[in-house]
């Protein structure tokens, strides 16, 4: 599958407009297209739909026509919850039309590149909070750097139960998935760069090869070789 993406800046979203993502994706033939979990919530053009792609748990196989392109738009941690009002959570393994959430008719499918103004519309629509924001940016931050959930509870003043509630509000899943998440998407960066596996597991975080081939299995539904060839 093909694919390219480019960072993009989002007028009218001040401090908040970096960090959203434009991207293509391109199948090279016909028949299913394994879409592996990254954490992140999207607004798609595909197959004639506008959809908000919700966070996945483990891979996804969506089928697509040779030459077929999809567009998309990845979300900053928390965008999503603040655009559409609905938590992240009901989302999660799910490919929703976005007219069925936000009740307003979105057209782009003469120019489904343009999804970046779909989005501007959508924050003007919203006003998000930006102490919300703020939270989901930090609690991203932490599962990136793969903290345990009690320190990042206790390093954001909430009990571990009002942790789990924030992130399933702003992410679709616990920080726990979500950090395993992250470490799984920068273990494939690395075996994708020609690092050998067993030096993979080690800067992941794995504790070792095993553990990184159980890991992408879970994940992804195959072994870490099938990823990376």
């Amino acid at each position: 599958m093909g694919y390219a993406e480019r960072r993009v800046d989002i007028p009218g979203t001040g401090a908040f407009g970096r960090g959203w993502v434009s991207w293509c994706s391109l199948a090279e033939s016909d028949g299913p297209q394994r879409i592996v979990p990254d954490g992140v919530l999207d607004l798609m053009w595909h197959d004639g739909r506008l959809v908000v792609a919700g966070a996945d748990r483990a891979a996804v196989a969506v089928t697509a026509r040779e030459g077929a392109a999809t567009h998309g738009l990845r979300l900053p941690p928390g965008v999503a919850h603040a655009l559409l009002g609905v938590p992240a959570r009901e989302l999660t393994d799910l490919r929703v039309d976005l007219a069925d959430i936000t009740g307003v008719p979105a057209r782009c499918s003469d120019r489904p590149w343009r999804l970046p103004d779909v989005a501007a519309a959508l924050w003007r629509r919203a006003a998000p909070d930006p102490a919300d924001l703020r939270l989901a940016a930090s609690l991203d931050r932490a599962a990136h750097a793969g903290a345990a959930v009690r320190d990042v509870a206790a390093a954001h003043g909430l009990s571990e139960r009002s942790l789990r509630r924030h992130a399933n509000r702003l992410f679709g899943y616990g920080v726990k998935t979500l950090a395993s998440v992250h470490r799984f998407q920068r273990a494939l960066h690395l075996a994708r760069a020609g690092t050998p596996l067993g030096e993979t597991a080690a800067r992941a975080g794995y504790a070792d090869q095993a553990h990184l081939t159980h890991e992408v299995r879970r994940l992804a539904g195959v072994t870490p070789a099938a990823l990376t060839t």
